[in-house]
């Protein structure tokens, strides 16, 4: 099997290409994701109507791996997989009901209904979703996709959606590690409508994930530049460090919502400072603050009251006994 791909952007980058992987067996292309530029450039290298079938593996739902799945797909044999609970949220996503509850839930973080509207067509997560829904074969944790003589084993990692799937060929020890492991940059991990504790799956995941025998590891978005149990260590403590951030915040301005929480973290955005964030980008740091307060809160060390039809967030108890009951939970996320 010899692999190729197809750009190395970052999720929103069109001129560096959306990043996906693909091999041909037997007369058959196989797909790993297919966002807004993965057409082109396929088109460009092969006549799709020369393969028997062709095969999709969509890891998650996100627009910038989905966006022209169906379109490769029209009239085309072969099919498509995803996993079964993000093509659920998917759905709730397309049809607009999803998104609904997910704009009141930011308005009651602090943003505004004129900020609301300008994001309906300036967020890049709304404007590169697919053009239609469509059918797929649905995965579960642990099932297995033959092609050829290969069998690629899906794990799923709940965190950065809520049903990520990974790709694991383990006689390689080869792991596409989608957005759930990326090496120059953290991924985004968000609050769902539906999901009370985004970030504290995600670190489930990374514990799952590090039990796996990893030789090589490709993720979906730039270059594998390092260790991949190394990097998994590293975005540990970067939550660790954002979670103590986020009490900090609380602990300075009790009261607050999500927005104004946001604005006391350090973010990198190339030195601008929140004021200077382009909107859809605060949108994305505020979604991973309400992550971070959602961990505080599931576990007892923050509450969430609303006030004037905002959430506020205090501290359940004093800000260094919240960050040294963090220390201790840390032990199990950290390499044994």
């Amino acid at each position: 099997m010899k692999l190729h791909f197809f750009g190395c952007g970052s999720a929103f980058n069109p001129a560096m290409g959306n990043t996906s992987a693909w091999f041909e067996m037997d007369g058959c292309l196989f797909l790993v994701d297919c966002g807004e530029t993965v057409y082109e450039l396929l088109m460009k290298r092969s006549n799709l109507r020369e393969y028997r079938q062709i095969y999709v593996l969509l890891t998650h739902l996100h627009a910038d791996h989905t966006g022209l799945a169906p379109t490769l797909m029209k009239d085309k044999p072969g099919k498509m997989y995803m996993s079964r609970v993000d093509y659920a949220v998917l759905e709730g996503l397309m049809v607009g009901e999803v998104w609904k509850v997910s704009d009141a839930n930011f308005i009651a973080e602090g943003f505004t209904q004129e900020q609301i509207n300008i994001l309906h067509s300036g967020n890049p997560a709304r404007g590169f979703e697919p053009e239609c829904f469509f059918d797929v074969e649905e995965l579960e944790d642990g099932d297995v996709i033959t092609v050829g003589k290969w069998k690629f084993q899906c794990i799923l990692v709940p965190g950065h959606t809520p049903g990520q799937m990974l790709l694991y060929q383990r006689e390689e020890q080869l792991l596409f590690t989608a957005d759930h492991i990326l090496f120059d940059i953290t991924p985004n991990i968000t609050c769902w409508v539906g999901t009370a504790d985004s970030l504290g799956n995600y670190l489930d995941s990374l514990v799952k994930t590090r039990d796996i025998p990893i030789r090589t590891a490709l993720p979906a978005h730039r270059k594998n530049d390092m260790n991949v149990y190394e990097r998994m260590d590293e975005i540990v403590e970067h939550h660790l460090k954002r979670l103590k951030e986020t009490v900090d915040a609380i602990q300075q301005f009790p009261g607050s919502h999500a927005t104004k929480i946001a604005a006391c973290l350090r973010w990198s955005m190339r030195g601008k400072t929140w004021e200077e964030f382009p909107l859809s980008q605060r949108w994305f740091a505020v979604g991973e603050t309400i992550a971070h307060l959602d961990y505080l809160v599931c576990r007892g060390y923050a509450e969430r009251k609303v006030v004037d039809g905002k959430n506020a967030y205090w501290l359940t108890m004093d800000g260094a006994l919240c960050k040294s009951k963090l220390d201790c939970i840390w032990k199990n996320y950290r390499a044994k």
